[in-house]
């Protein structure tokens, strides 16, 4: 859902977008790139970064975009118009969800150089390139109908989302450089500090420089809309969003004037107060589903109405119905609900 508390964050740079395959100076060697997603969520926020390694002069890639004809004439356009003539050096890539990593086989096959990231998401993007991991298909569809989805055609386009990772990651790189968070990268004469987070993805990996006043903040905080935090079907019994929140929590450490660089959104100062607000969403998600088991046993499915107030389509519904069970779950783990397997074979939570 959109922020209600938006007018509390400052927007430095107005209402200015980079269109597809051009760039924005936002900072001393930082360009913003904006390419497009087929989603509600219709884009995805890129950056370059002047850089040298080896002695040899160039620049580094934050994200990919998805594998697709559009983003990579788009990327084709960025490389003609705005590397300055210079190559790229590494492509570091904050997680492995597909708007994220999608390209990064072409890009470092391209310029023939590194893939950088954390261990647990490259490993995770390898397995779901080649799998539905996580993503769709029967494991998916039986998974949301254990926890109360009973649409039989949303669950028949789950079951036919197999090849939903695939088809926007087609291949990932066969080896990379590790990322963890504490790391610190040399980036264009400028220190940046890798910050690990959890939740959203395995290990989502954020980029820091003090001395430019920066976060690449990739999806952990965006200032629009609330980070997804999905339970799926490989670790059913995950609390993500207990996780999640621990990881904002170290966003605070942060200098309050930092301009953050999101993946979705436009880059803002005001990441202390986004923090706060995506805490007290949560909280108040979690009173309200609390309530509303208190009141009878409930699935995840007849929750949905309860944590999102619009219309959802089915790209949506898969993840919302990740959403409500990791709400579900983070009660449950912490001893607040009672979780029951029915005879129909749905789970059901209910206040302790």
């Amino acid at each position: 859902m959109a922020n209600p508390r938006e007018s509390e964050l400052s927007y430095p740079l107005g209402d200015a977008l980079p269109e597809p395959g051009t760039a924005l100076e936002i900072g001393p060697g930082v360009r913003w790139l904006r390419m497009g997603l087929p989603f509600a969520l219709d884009h995805i926020n890129l950056w370059l970064l002047r850089d040298e390694i080896d002695g040899q002069a160039g620049w580094s890639i934050v994200d990919c975009g998805i594998s697709s004809d559009a983003t990579k004439a788009n990327w084709e356009q960025v490389f003609a118009e705005h590397l300055d003539g210079l190559p790229v050096l590494r492509v570091i890539v904050t997680h492995f969800h597909p708007d994220h990593m999608g390209l990064a086989y072409w890009l470092t096959e391209k310029w023939n150089c590194r893939l950088w990231i954390s261990a647990t998401d490259f490993h995770l993007a390898r397995l779901a390139s080649a799998s539905t991991v996580g993503m769709g298909g029967e494991a998916a569809a039986a998974f949301f109908a254990s926890h109360g989805l009973s649409d039989p055609q949303a669950l028949a386009k789950i079951r036919g989302r197999a090849s939903y990772y695939p088809s926007m990651v087609p291949a990932v790189p066969s080896s990379f450089r590790r990322l963890m968070g504490g790391a610190r990268l040399r980036i264009g004469g400028h220190d940046w500090t890798c910050i690990a987070g959890f939740g959203h993805a395995p290990e989502h990996i954020s980029l820091h420089c003090e001395t430019l006043g920066l976060l690449i903040s990739g999806d952990m905080v965006l200032p629009r809309i609330s980070t997804n935090v999905s339970v799926v079907d490989v670790e059913p019994e995950a609390d993500p969003l207990s996780l999640y929140l621990a990881s904002l929590q170290h966003m605070l450490d942060l200098p309050t004037d930092t301009l953050v660089l999101p993946s979705h959104g436009k880059p803002f100062r005001g990441l202390h107060a986004r923090v706060d607000q995506l805490r007290e969403h949560h909280d108040e998600r979690l009173a309200e589903v609390a309530e509303a088991c208190a009141a009878k046993p409930c699935h995840a499915a007849e929750l949905l109405d309860v944590l999102f107030k619009r219309k959802l389509d089915l790209h949506q519904t898969t993840f919302a119905m990740g959403e409500s069970v990791a709400h579900l779950n983070a009660l449950w783990l912490a001893g607040l609900l009672l979780r029951r397997l029915g005879e129909d074979g749905v789970y059901r939570f209910s206040t302790v």
